[in-house]
C-alpha cells in the first residue's frame, strides 16, 4: 500500500484527521480537489466572520458618541474593501494548513477523488487520472448550500453563501430565505452596513434550534436594527425577468410579493456524496447520508466517513472531532464515542447566541422536573462597561440531581462562554458547583454563575 491512510476531502474533518492520523505513526494523505481547508476556512466559518467583524467596526464608528468618541465625518462602510479582507483572511488561513500538513509530511494529492475498489483511490486532476492505494480511506467530502425546487440559485439573482460572501456590490435590498446560522449571519451582516434585509423563515422563530426565549430575543434585535423578520412565512416563487427579483412569500395573511436586488438561499446543505464511488462500492446509506458506527466505519471494511455526509450536526468541530476519534480507533487506540448531546452550537450574530445541550422545552418534553435559571446582562457590570447590555445567561438544571441539562447565551461574545458549559456538562457538574466556582469580576462570564445561583434562588446581583 502506498499509505495507511487516505483522507479524501480537507476541510476541518479531513484536514484534522490526516494530522491526527500522521501524529499516531500512520501514513497518510490527502486528496482535494479545490482549496485547502475546504469551505469553512475558505468560503464558510472564517470568511464570514471576518465580514462579521468588519461590520462590528462599522458600527461601533456609528456609535461611537455613546463612548465619548467624536469622529470628524460620518462613516462609511466600504463593502468591496471588507470582502477583500475577508479574501486574505481565508487565503491566509487556507496557506496555514498547507504548511501544516507539510509540517506533519502528508503528501497532498490535487484532484477529484473517488474509491475505485477496495483500498484503491482514483485521484482526477482535469482529466489526468491516477491511483493510490492506503489501508484505510477516510471520506470527508463536505457539503453545498442545498436548492429549493421552487428556489432554484442562478448564482447571480439567486445565490448561497458562498457567492453572498464574494458580491462585488454591495446590494440595496436583500431578501435572506431561511434564518438558521448562515441565514442569521447574512442577514445582520448586510442589515448593519446599509443593505434593507427581510429574513424570511418557514418555523414560528428565527434560528429555530435555539431555546424558544433567545429566537425571540435576536428577533427583537433585528428588528430594532430596522430588518423585516418574518416568520410563519415561506418562498412560493422568485421572479428574476425584470431588473429586481419579485418574491412571492406566503404568510398567514396571504401571498405577499416583495422585491429585492439579490435573494440570498440559506435553507441548508447538501451533502457531497456523488461521485466519490459510493454506488459501486455498495455502501450503505441511511437518510441520505453514509450510515456509520460509533468509530466511522461505513459497512465496507477499510471505508470510514465522517463530517457533514454522515448523520449528526454539520458542524465543523464535530466533523474535527468525528476525524480525530476516526483515526484514533484506526491505529489502535480506544477513544470514547462522540456525546452528540453535548455539541456546542454557535450564531456569530450582533448579538451572538451560543447553547449546548437541552431547550426548556425539551427537558419538559423529556419528563424531567426542572430548575430555570436566568441573569439579563442588564445587570452585568462588565456588560454597562462595553455598552453591551443586550441578552442573557439560561441555564437549565435537573431539580432532583443538579445536572446542568442545557444553556442558552445570547449576548457580546458569547460564543467564548460556552466551552465552560460544554465542560462542566462533559464533567457532570452540578448547579450547586457552578455557583460555589469562583469567576472574574468584572466578565461577561459572571452571568454563568449567576444564572446558576438565579436557578436556586442564590442570585446576589439580580
Amino acid at each position: 500500500m502506498d499509505y495507511d491512510v487516505v483522507v479524501i476531502g480537507s476541510g476541518p474533518g479531513g484536514y484534522v484527521t490526516a494530522i491526527r492520523s500522521a501524529q499516531l505513526g500512520l501514513k497518510t494523505a490527502v486528496v482535494e480537489k479545490s482549496e485547502l481547508g475546504g469551505v469553512c476556512l475558505n468560503w464558510g466559518c472564517i470568511p464570514t466572520k471576518s465580514l462579521l467583524k468588519s461590520a462590528q467596526v462599522f458600527e461601533y464608528l456609528t456609535h461611537a458618541e455613546d463612548y465619548g468618541v467624536k469622529i470628524e465625518g460620518k462613516a462609511q462602510a466600504d463593502f468591496p474593501a471588507m470582502v477583500k479582507r475577508s479574501r486574505g483572511v481565508a487565503d491566509g488561513m487556507s496557506k496555514g494548513i498547507q504548511f501544516l500538513l507539510k509540517k506533519n509530511k502528508i503528501d497532498v494529492h490535487v484532484g477529484w477523488g473517488k474509491i475505485l475498489k477496495a483500498n484503491t483511490v482514483e485521484v482526477d486532476n482535469d482529466g489526468q487520472k491516477s491511483t493510490i492505494t492506503a489501508k484505510h480511506i477516510v471520506l470527508a467530502t463536505g457539503a453545498r448550500s442545498r436548492e429549493l425546487p421552487n428556489l432554484p440559485q442562478d448564482g447571480v439573482k439567486v445565490i448561497g453563501y458562498r457567492k453572498a460572501m464574494s458580491l462585488e456590490k454591495q446590494p440595496e435590498a436583500m431578501i435572506i430565505v431561511g434564518s438558521g446560522a448562515i441565514g442569521s449571519e447574512f442577514a445582520y451582516f448586510y442589515q448593519s452596513i446599509g443593505t434593507k434585509v427581510t429574513l424570511v423563515e418557514y418555523m414560528p422563530e428565527i434560528v429555530p434550534l435555539e431555546d424558544e426565549e433567545v429566537s425571540k430575543a435576536l428577533a427583537r434585535s433585528f428588528k430594532k436594527m430596522g430588518m423585516n423578520v418574518m416568520t410563519n412565512a415561506s418562498v412560493e416563487s422568485v421572479d428574476t425577468s425584470g431588473t429586481n427579483c419579485k418574491v412571492s412569500i406566503k404568510t398567514k395573511k396571504g401571498l405577499e410579493v416583495h422585491e429585492a436586488d439579490i435573494v440570498l438561499s440559506a435553507v441548508g446543505i447538501a451533502p457531497n456524496l456523488e461521485g466519490i464511488g459510493l454506488e459501486e462500492m455498495g455502501i450503505e446509506m441511511e437518510n441520505g447520508k453514509i450510515k456509520v458506527d460509533d468509530y466511522y466505519r461505513t459497512n465496507v471494511p477499510g471505508i470510514y466517513a465522517i463530517g457533514d455526509i454522515v448523520p449528526g450536526p454539520a458542524l465543523a468541530h464535530v466533523a474535527s472531532a468525528e476525524g480525530i476519534i476516526c483515526v484514533e480507533q484506526i491505529a489502535g487506540h480506544h477513544p470514547d464515542p462522540m456525546d452528540y448531546k453535548n455539541i456546542p452550537g454557535c450564531t456569530y450574530t450582533s448579538p451572538e447566541v451560543a447553547s449546548v445541550g437541552m431547550t426548556e422545552k425539551q427537558a419538559r418534553e423529556a419528563g424531567y422536573e426542572i430548575k430555570v435559571g436566568k441573569f439579563p446582562f442588564t445587570a452585568s457590570g462588565k456588560a454597562s462597561a462595553a455598552g453591551a447590555k443586550d441578552g442573557f445567561v439560561k441555564l437549565i438544571f435537573d431539580a432532583k440531581y443538579g445536572e446542568l441539562l442545557g444553556g442558552h447565551l445570547i449576548g457580546a461574545n458569547v460564543t467564548e462562554m460556552v466551552a465552560e458549559l460544554v465542560v462542566a456538562r462533559k464533567l457532570e457538574t452540578t448547579g450547586h458547583e457552578l455557583i460555589k466556582a469562583v469567576h472574574p469580576h468584572p466578565t461577561m462570564s459572571e452571568a454563568i454563575m449567576e444564572a446558576a445561583a438565579a436557578a436556586y434562588d442564590e442570585v446576589i446581583h439580580l
